[in-house]
């Protein structure tokens, strides 16, 4: 069962208490009115499906009602970090992973 770390509450809880919203970070457009069916449907529609490190948003659905971003790995599921709404996440690509920061020294993992 894999374990989530909820920002708000402060806690590692089962996964079951929790739910992916999708990607993370993507800004509302400012002026809706001034959008284009298409860039509209850009925003509502079209998301990023990278094989790597993955910026999610995730409610904690069963315990605070919070949302929160996580940065998630898509390849082995793993979470490497979740932060509040509005911060900036530590991890940016697969090479600042701590699992790939590891390999590239040698290390076993």
């Amino acid at each position: 069962m894999l374990h989530i770390f909820c920002p708000h509450c402060g806690e590692l809880r089962s996964e079951e208490e929790f739910h992916s919203s999708g990607q993370a970070h993507i800004p509302r457009p400012l002026d809706p009115n001034a959008c284009t069916d298409e860039q509209w449907g850009d925003y509502m529609f079209f998301r990023d499906n990278p094989r790597g490190l993955h910026h999610e948003l995730w409610i904690h659905a069963a315990g605070c009602r919070q949302y929160f971003n996580a940065t998630r790995d898509t390849v082995s599921y793993e979470i490497l970090e979740t932060y509040k709404i509005g911060q900036k996440p530590q991890f940016t690509d697969k090479a600042e992973s701590p699992k790939a920061a590891a390999q590239a020294l040698g290390e076993k993992v």
